[in-house]
């Protein structure tokens, strides 16, 4: 090998553990750990990415965990962020109280978020709340304003309960609380069928099924009620919010929900995805992870 050369592999050797010495957290073990909600639930929390990066709390949705989230985690736009999931109550390991005031007073959701954030220590975290998350996310805004967060993220977010807002599917959501075994596991795999407009392969499917099936029945009997705060938790918002969703939606009507949304708060950006259903950041993850990196940079930066 001549001198030129080596010395030029020489150097890509010394840049190659430079790289490795420079951002040794990035490649960090995720954590696994419990927080205690004020109501005493006991919430699943995970962690991955850099722990000494900024926070982003990930909130999944109805049926799900945070194992919904695998392909934001795994993304290496991210892995420089302090990557928060948890499990929300009723769902996956989190506790799951029998009293269906524990589901339906949207305020108890709220406070689980505020519980994580302080007990994480997350600094000015930004708020990702897909689905049912978006509603957590406008309880918690009611209840706690939004001067500890940087900002937040709907993706195809519940904005309201409401006809003109969800896609009413009747059969599907009775046979998910049906007291019948086959009845009710035939409901949640309509429920998680009606999710994407881009099916996902079998494996991710079977994830998304077994999720389902870790699922309270009594928080599916009781979430339909649940009391949402948009209102009041979107207007007085000054931190910048995006909306993201899917415009093939099955489950929530994207023009309406986005539309209420801006009325509440003109400040609100949005886009849809003309390819994608409810859940874009399977859908699309390379298109998601892009949107969800340049928002984060720039509520970060403000």
């Amino acid at each position: 090998m001549s001198l030129s050369k080596l010395r030029g592999a020489f150097g890509a050797l010394i840049a190659t553990f430079a790289l490795l010495a420079a951002a040794p957290a990035t490649f960090a073990a995720t954590r696994d750990y419990t927080v205690t909600a004020p109501d005493g639930v006991v919430l699943a929390v995970q962690e991955a990415g850099d722990p000494e990066g900024s926070p982003i709390i990930f909130i999944h949705g109805l049926l799900g965990s945070r194992l919904n989230w695998t392909k934001q985690l795994q993304d290496p736009r991210l892995q420089h962020y302090r990557l928060i999931t948890y499990d929300l109550r009723g769902h996956g390991l989190s506790g799951k109280p029998a009293e269906a005031s524990s589901y339906t007073d949207g305020r108890r959701w709220a406070d689980d978020l505020a519980a994580i954030i302080e007990s994480t220590h997350a600094r000015k975290p930004v708020l990702v709340g897909w689905s049912l998350g978006g509603a957590v996310i406008s309880n918690y805004l009611a209840a706690y304003g939004d001067k500890g967060i940087a900002g937040a993220v709907y993706v195809d977010g519940v904005i309201e309960l409401k006809p003109d807002q969800i896609v009413a599917h009747p059969e599907v959501y009775r046979d998910m609380i049906a007291s019948d075994l086959q009845t009710h596991l035939d409901g949640e795999r309509a429920f998680l069928r009606l999710c994407f407009h881009r099916q996902p392969d079998a494996t991710t499917f079977s994830l998304l099924l077994a999720n389902a099936a870790l699922v309270s029945w009594d928080m599916q009997r009781a979430v339909r009620s649940m009391t949402v705060e948009a209102a009041k938790g979107l207007s007085k918002a000054e931190v910048p919010l995006l909306l993201l969703y899917g415009a093939q939606d099955a489950l929530v009507k994207a023009k309406p929900s986005i539309a209420r949304a801006k009325s509440l708060n003109p400040r609100i950006r949005s886009e849809l995805y003309a390819d994608s259903g409810h859940a874009p950041f399977l859908e699309e993850p390379e298109r998601f992870n892009r949107d969800l990196s340049d928002f984060v940079r720039m509520a970060l930066s403000r």
